[in-house]
């Protein structure tokens, strides 16, 4: 059994597998601190410096100040303001991801394209000399 295992472990697909999921988690901190430390100051500013993680609906009726002043009470709250923030992070991570998916495509065009390989004759053309051929 531990020599199944080990065989299992040391196929390439696993280690290939285990890469990925170290890459992408370290792409997903780079977006994520792209997303929350760049692009949301932007989103911001234009926004007239509405902050949308403190926008919640208090549930018990109450008014606090804040979203972490109506946690620390314990109310129950509709915190919507960070699902407005979510949507946003995942209209921005697309757009990012498609511009590098698109880049990759377009520096990957460039490489693959390789010139035509010169025309020869075609079928028609080699069977009229087999004609021409055969009639000599």
């Amino acid at each position: 059994m531990w020599k199944d295992f080990k065989d299992f472990i040391m196929t390439g697909n696993v280690i290939d597998l285990a890469v990925a999921v170290l890459l992408a988690g370290a792409v997903g901190l780079v977006v994520n601190g792209f997303v929350t430390d760049i692009m949301m100051p932007i989103v911001g500013y234009f926004s007239g410096g509405m902050d949308f993680s403190n926008m919640f609906i208090s549930l018990d009726g109450k008014e606090y100040a804040s979203l972490a002043a109506a946690n620390e009470a314990g109310a129950a709250v509709i915190a919507y303001g960070k699902w407005i923030n979510s949507i946003i992070n995942l209209i921005i991570v697309g757009f990012v991801l498609f511009m590098i998916v698109k880049a990759y495509a377009k520096v990957r065009a460039k490489k693959v394209v390789a010139p035509a390989p010169p025309a020869g004759p075609t079928e028609i053309d080699l069977l009229k000399e087999i004609r021409d051929a055969l009639k000599k």
